[in-house]
């Protein structure tokens, strides 16, 4: 007769795991997915303060370096721009992040200004 409630138990036990499983799951992806797009938002929104400081400041000089510098800012800024951040299931998300990235590191060299960017500041602090 015992034999006979294993089954019953082992159903049963399966769906309260299955249960507690999918609420620590979905709890766990929350976390990451604000942690990881905090992160991004920092990122971006950095990139869009250094890029609209150094329009403004290139824009007093009218020379033809300044304007190269200029249209490089102009790409970044539009890129940023048209960024999806409202929509975190965008399926080119990170190749578009990387291109920003990319374009981020062409406009430092241009400027001739270091292109680290660090959260934090510990000595641990991520840089992207």
């Amino acid at each position: 007769e015992v034999w006979l409630c294993i089954p019953r138990f082992h159903g049963q036990g399966y769906q309260e795991g299955l249960a507690e499983g999918s609420q620590a799951g979905v709890a766990e992806g929350r976390r990451y997915g604000a942690l990881h797009g905090a992160r991004a938002g920092s990122e971006i929104g950095f990139y869009l303060g250094f890029a609209l400081t150094w329009h403004c400041l290139l824009q007093k000089c009218t020379d033809e370096k300044n304007s190269i510098k200029i249209k490089a800012l102009d790409s970044l800024i539009g890129m940023i721009q048209k960024f999806p951040y409202g929509d975190p299931t965008y399926d080119k998300l990170q190749e578009d992040l990387e291109k920003i990235r990319g374009k981020f590191k062409q406009v430092c060299s241009m400027l001739n200004v270091q292109s680290d960017f660090r959260i934090g500041t510990e000595r641990s602090s991520l840089a992207f």
